[in-house]
């Protein structure tokens, strides 16, 4: 019997491997269609987020000013910056300040869940999406991401839940439509799947992922 090699550790990755996933994530975080997850964040403005209260059992000193969520919100676009670089060790430094700085920055919660997806720390980024979500529970992409990450994970069900959820919050959103076809396929329920690959190929004609997965369901 042939014993399957060990994988190859990451530092051993071909640098043209490890370069293009740099670059997905780099597509990920600035919304470039990849039929996966996808989002601007610098379209989260601080107003999505709830403002801390002192309370009487955390002093006013805890408490995070205008100036920390200023602060971490620099620290957010520097790290958007250097993913863009492929600098992808730096940015993730930069979403970690800007969350020490901030818990509640969106921007930094996201980008770090993208990276960790990226690595395949997908516990990690389920954990960075939910709490983006629950931030900004009217947004589609955290949910998107979310599901990306349990899609890998094989729990399409919890996947197929989300993206259910993240098609009513943007009817108009091609990667939740695309993902939702790969849930429910793998659900075995070819008349969703199906349909939700015609939608994202309604939205996007060019999507070659919706196209072999309508070709495959049937649709």
């Amino acid at each position: 019997m042939k014993v399957a090699p060990a994988p190859r550790p990451p530092f051993l990755e071909p640098a043209h491997r490890r370069r293009a996933q740099q670059l997905v994530i780099v597509a990920m975080v600035f919304g470039l269609p990849l039929g996966g997850c996808s989002f601007d964040l610098g379209s989260w403005g601080s107003d999505d987020k709830p403002k801390p209260a002192v309370t009487a059992d955390k002093p006013a000193a805890d408490a995070i000013t205008p100036q920390d969520i200023n602060s971490a919100r620099d620290h957010a676009t520097r790290g958007q910056v250097l993913v863009h670089s492929g600098k992808l060790d730096e940015a993730l430094a930069e979403f970690e300040q800007a969350l020490t700085t901030d818990p509640y920055n969106i921007q930094a919660l996201y980008g770090r869940g993208l990276i960790y997806q990226g690595r395949g720390q997908h516990q990690q980024a389920i954990d960075d999406f939910t709490a983006a979500s629950g931030l900004s529970p009217q947004k589609a992409e955290p949910l998107v991401g979310r599901a990306t990450s349990y899609l890998a994970l094989d729990k399409a069900r919890q996947a197929a839940t989300d993206l259910d959820e993240a098609v009513q919050a943007d009817p108009n959103n091609v990667a939740a439509w695309s993902a939702r076809g790969q849930a429910y396929e793998r659900l075995g329920d070819k008349a969703k799947a199906a349909a939700s690959y015609n939608r994202a190929l309604a939205l996007r004609p060019s999507d070659g992922n919706a196209r072999s997965g309508l070709a495959r369901t049937g649709g």
